[in-house]
């Protein structure tokens, strides 16, 4: 309607419809105004993927830092002492201090115990090797004297020094110069940063043996968790990518986010579960069957209650924690109460998937819900099965804490070097070995039967 029509020629009933129409467009604009001037819902660690790191974190009360169970928890505190010190020192009095008279040594009492520690001082071991050789007399040939295993000629650094470069750098982020300038002054060894770099690149050659060993046994694993986070390479952004169980860890670092690495890594295997969030190239997975992570979808639920949506994504959320919780204490219940919560649970998310919500984040949510109801309880099928990709998530952190501090690699072989690893520390880590003895065991054993075994 572009003009007023002259009212004087239409009748009640036409004037009645015409006066409806308006209202409704009236209340049309308004609710299109009331959406406009509405603030927008702000993204934050706990109703979205960005990560806690990027947030706004409050002050902390006087009350909360001076809390009565902190001061406990200091009271209770102390060293435990050692079980094997290398050395003990008596000291049993001789004389009163006070009057000087000589004391009954048998008749003293044990006061106090505590101990002292002290670094030893740290030098390089230094091993010369003269070689000797000559022409023989017999046939003419030269020749030379055999050398021990691991005194050949080469570099002039050992493994032990690999291993603590190697620690270092990759567990603590110190750069070439500084470690330069460590081994320097706390171990007395001279070493330049290209010598660092040279010696990095032989680790990387004597960890392909392990680091197989992880993609081998990873080939043949039943399930298997996944992510993904950015790297730089060369200046350019690429992905490193972690593939995870209980058992191994291995990290890739690729110059694409598509489901072509992960066809590379599994090499045609097919777990029989996958545990990702809804990435597209994580929904191609391989696998037979597919865990939906809830911690995504937690925050996604939190992130539409704060939008406005009171019907659906509260719901969908204590579903969930409930589902996470019986899964932390499923061990603890008998099988036929774990079936009942189980159906229980099943049951719910049917009722919840009917709802018809009129806010538009809440509506989105059950668009994907309903789409992928099936992989969202998937866990409650069996114990081992993880209701969220923490775990991956988890063996990235210090990846993107590494990226932060050193802007990324300057090489192709420094970033596969990284990724074998951190594929070596977060597996040894699950067989119970710290950092450094999974690298030291590494550079040191002849086979990797420690790893794995």
């Amino acid at each position: 309607m572009k003009e007023l029509p002259k009212l004087e020629s239409l009748s009640h009933e036409e004037k009645d419809a015409l006066i409806k129409g308006l209202w409704q467009k009236v209340q049309e604009l308004q609710s299109r105004v009331e959406k406009l001037e509405q603030k927008p819902v702000k993204k934050t660690a706990k109703n979205s993927s960005i990560p806690p790191s990027k947030g706004f974190k409050e002050n902390q009360s006087e009350e909360k830092k001076t809390g009565k169970k902190r001061e406990e928890r200091h009271q209770k505190g102390g060293r435990e002492l050692s079980q094997n010190p290398d050395q003990i020192v008596i000291a049993e009095a001789k004389a009163c201090p006070h009057c000087g008279i000589e004391v009954n040594r048998a008749k003293q009492k044990l006061t106090s115990i505590y101990e002292r520690i002290e670094l030893p001082i740290v030098k390089p071991i230094v091993i010369r090797v003269e070689r000797y050789g000559g022409t023989c007399e017999c046939c003419q040939q030269k020749y030379e004297a055999p050398v021990p295993v691991e005194l050949e000629a080469g570099s002039p650094f050992g493994n032990s020094v690999a291993s603590i470069m190697s620690y270092l750098r990759y567990s603590h982020g110190i750069s070439y110069e500084r470690l330069s300038q460590l081994m320097g002054e706390v171990y007395g060894l001279k070493i330049s940063e290209g010598a660092i770099a040279n010696l990095l690149k032989r680790v990387k050659s004597q960890l392909e043996s392990p680091v197989a060993k992880i993609v081998e046994f990873l080939r043949n694993a039943c399930l298997v968790g996944s992510d993904e986070t950015s790297a730089r390479v060369n200046g350019i952004n690429w992905w490193e990518w972690v593939f995870q169980n209980e058992q191994v860890c291995l990290h890739v670092i690729r110059p694409t986010r598509g489901k072509k690495v992960i066809e590379e890594v599994m090499d045609g295997h097919r777990p029989e579960v996958w545990v990702s969030d809804l990435f597209s190239s994580q929904k191609a997975n391989p696998a037979q069957d597919w865990q939906v992570c809830l911690a995504h979808q937690l925050r996604d639920c939190q992130y539409a209650m704060d939008a406005g949506d009171d019907l659906f994504a509260p719901r969908m959320k204590r579903l969930f924690l409930k589902a996470i919780a019986l899964q932390r204490r499923r061990s603890q219940l008998a099988p036929s109460t774990v079936k009942q919560y189980c159906s229980r649970f099943r049951a719910a998310l049917n009722t919840i998937l009917q709802l018809t919500p009129t806010q538009e984040d809440g509506q989105n949510l059950l668009r994907r819900y309903q789409e992928i109801s099936h992989h969202l309880l998937l866990f409650l099928d069996d114990e081992t099965i993880p209701p969220t990709n923490n775990a991956s998530e988890q063996a990235l952190r210090w990846s993107v804490i590494f990226r932060k501090i050193t802007n990324g690699f300057r090489s192709d072989w420094g970033a596969d070097l990284f990724a074998m690893i951190r594929s070596l520390i977060d597996t040894a880590r699950r067989q119970g070995f710290s950092a450094f003895e999974a690298i030291s065991l590494a550079l040191t054993s002849s086979h990797s039967d420690w790893l794995l075994g």
